[in-house]
């Protein structure tokens, strides 16, 4: 049934993209939300910092969290469970995407295809071919989407990407992430009868079907089917920096490669992702790691050690959400770089997801690429995807690129 739909709506994207109006500087921009949980409330509420947008409709699988979203919200929308009933509103003119990550993918496909623009969440899909799918759906419509990959929009970022663009560090040879964190419901629910409030046929949606547990509803993010842990999660925003500071938006690891374990975990639930990994990325010019392992801060405990560390010829950058540091390598014949660090004044409050919406906002206004365009999301959320390929299977896997797929080692 999907896959029909899926063909009808790309016979007729064409028509649908043109025949919707071009929005002025001063139009309201249309919205509809589909998946209404905690993080798409959290970027909802940052579209409402604008005036030039509304919200007309609310979709999402739970009708009990679809009302309380709705009464929060505060606004008069249309409501759905089905989000192909939101693709057919004609006065829609843009969707934000915020559900499990193996949806993402389908819902973007179908709704450039009904010639919305796209705001969706990372990672861009848990699997290869369906992030590869939305490659290939994006570059044949007219239609704008926007990655949700928010630390392209910090200040902070920005200037410390400059920075390495620039040639502060000389030759760059590594990138290290660390991100404290495994992202495991601590107890799995047994199985139980589906609530009334609940379509668990669609939120399981193309993935693999099991019985319901309020486990896989409420800890989706943890389980292959649905997401990918930490390593989709918090990887993908770390990852992209890695990526962005060494100029590899459009680069793929020639060979990744993970070790990994249930530490701590009695009776794991092998169908999710494990406690605790270090993964390696080979590039034709540089490394890139993640693991997620706590660093101790007794250096100075109002920087945090978790982030996108570059290693290079002069020294060290460290970025993260709170700012960035710099550390010079003593000089060899030369002058050392100087020694900076940037401390944002907001803490975490200091989020730049109302930029990156105000952003896509302005594009689908002006029609002109966004700041984390579907190209790098891609990249981004590539590495990670094949990495977990490689924790699942304790695999070493290679990219063939004239297949275009990972293949093990």
């Amino acid at each position: 049934m999907l896959d029909n739909r899926r063909k009808f709506l790309q016979a007729t994207a064409a028509a649908a993209a043109f025949a919707r109006p071009i929005l002025g500087a001063n139009d309201r921009v249309q919205m509809a939300i589909i998946g209404t949980g905690g993080r798409g409330t959290l970027v909802h509420s940052c579209f409402a910092q604008y005036d030039d947008q509304v919200f007309v409709a609310a979709c999402d699988v739970a009708r009990d969290r679809l009302d309380q979203f709705v009464a929060k919200a505060g606004g008069k929308m249309a409501t759905f469970t089905d989000y192909r009933k939101v693709l057919d509103l004609k006065d829609v003119d843009g969707v934000l995407i915020t559900t499990p990550d193996h949806w993402h993918a389908p819902m973007m496909i179908e709704a450039v295809a009904a010639g919305k623009d796209v705001y969706v969440e990372k990672p861009v899909s848990n699997t290869i071919e369906p992030a590869q799918k939305m490659v290939e759906a994006v570059h044949k419509s007219n239609r704008i989407v926007q990655v949700g990959i928010q630390q392209r929009s910090w200040n902070h970022f920005q200037e410390a990407i400059k920075l390495l663009h620039d040639g502060l560090l000389g030759e760059i040879t590594h990138s290290e992430n660390f991100y404290a964190n495994y992202m495991r419901p601590a107890v799995v629910d047994p199985t139980r009868p589906v609530p009334e409030t609940l379509d668990w046929e669609l939120f399981q949606g193309p993935a693999k079907r099991h019985s319901y547990s309020p486990t896989r509803q409420r800890g989706w993010r943890a389980y292959y089917d649905y997401g990918g842990g930490m390593i989709t999660d918090w990887g993908v925003h770390l990852v992209d920096t890695s990526h962005w500071g060494m100029q590899a938006d459009s680069k793929i690891a020639k060979m990744t490669s993970s070790s990994s374990s249930y530490l701590k975990t009695p009776n794991p639930d092998l169908e999710q992702t494990p406690t605790a990994f270090a993964i390696t990325w080979e590039y034709d010019d540089f490394i890139m790691t993640f693991d997620n392992v706590e660093l101790p801060n007794f250096a100075e405990p109002n920087f945090p050690l978790w982030g996108t560390y570059f290693y290079g010829q002069k020294g060290v950058m460290l970025i993260n959400r709170l700012g960035y540091k710099i550390i010079p390598k003593p000089a060899r014949g030369g002058p050392a770089i100087e020694a900076k660090s940037y401390l944002n004044p907001k803490g975490w409050r200091g989020d730049s997801t109302p930029e990156h919406v105000r952003n896509f906002l302005d594009c689908v206004k002006s029609r002109q690429q966004p700041i984390c365009p579907i190209d790098i999301g891609y990249h981004s959320s590539m590495p990670c995807i094949i990495a977990l390929l490689s924790v699942r299977n304790r695999r070493q896997y290679a990219w063939d690129a004239g297949a275009n797929t990972a293949k093990p080692a």
